[in-house]
């Protein structure tokens, strides 16, 4: 997050300057509000059912502009975090009734310690729809989706050693997959799954880092999808993608356990 400027007389800093790890989403007044909002909400200082501060009061309290309040709203609300009504005000909705697959609300949850329950269930659907994706893969993928395919496991390769060059090509390969597929659905799901896998190698990291031959297998499992898609058989790069999904579920199982893990540490 940007220092506060040195020309600001000196004072207690405001929920914006408090709030945590400053991601991208962060970047600028009204990223930032939406940030202090959002996990304000997820953490349960508003639970739902209650009411916002009104307009007023959150521009005090953030010392940010109505334009920025009134944009910071429509943003939560469109992540279903809350409605607002004429003459009522702005209300927190259930928590079934948010959008669990928003990268914003996963990453809220995560930072207030409680994404354990949200990516055991995440790691389920990747079970469900990563196999899939896959399998369609090796039926529609193009000579672009292929050529993709082929770099993101040279890029994994070459990262062995770099876990932050690992992990982005890990996230390439698997949106790579879904692209491949011709589905607008499941290419809608890839960007959930890029926001787990980025997470989950979070948490794995430190585990990972002494593990060099359990990554070199992740690398040679996803070559086998890539060959399986590359030579159109569709049950090969079903059945070598749900290994490689079960493999990344007992790995970020295992570093959660760690006392040191990122969630078990909150």
């Amino acid at each position: 997050m940007p220092q506060p400027s040195t020309a600001r007389r000196a004072s207690s800093p405001t929920p914006l300057e408090r709030t945590g790890q400053a991601g991208y989403r962060m970047r600028g007044q009204q990223g930032r509000l939406i940030d202090s909002l959002g996990e304000a909400i997820v953490s349960g200082r508003f639970q739902p059912g209650d009411l916002l501060p009104r307009e007023p009061e959150l521009m005090a309290e953030y010392r940010v502009s109505r334009t920025s309040v009134r944009e910071a709203l429509k943003v939560l609300a469109a992540k279903g975090l809350i409605e607002t009504r004429q003459r009522v005000g702005t209300r927190v909705r259930p928590q079934d009734l948010w959008n669990l697959f928003d990268s914003d609300v996963l990453s809220w949850h995560q930072r207030q310690g409680r994404g354990e329950a949200i990516l055991r269930d995440l790691v389920e659907l990747r079970q469900v729809i990563e196999p899939a994706a896959a399998r369609y893969a090796a039926g529609r993928a193009r000579m672009a989706d292929l050529h993709r395919l082929e770099k993101a496991v040279e890029a994994m390769q070459a990262g062995i050693h770099d876990m932050t060059a690992y992990a982005r090509a890990d996230v390439d390969f698997h949106m790579a997959v879904f692209k491949a597929s011709q589905n607008a659905l499941f290419a809608r799901l890839a960007h959930i799954v890029a926001d787990f896998l980025e997470i989950s190698f979070q948490i794995q990291q430190r585990a990972l880092n002494d593990e060099d031959n359990r990554i070199q297998d992740d690398v040679d499992g996803h070559r086998r999808i890539f060959d399986a898609i590359n030579r159109g058989d569709g049950n090969a790069a079903a059945e070598h993608m749900l290994g490689i999904v079960l493999n990344g579920k007992s790995s970020l199982f295992r570093a959660m356990a760690r006392p040191e893990s990122t969630l078990a540490a909150r």
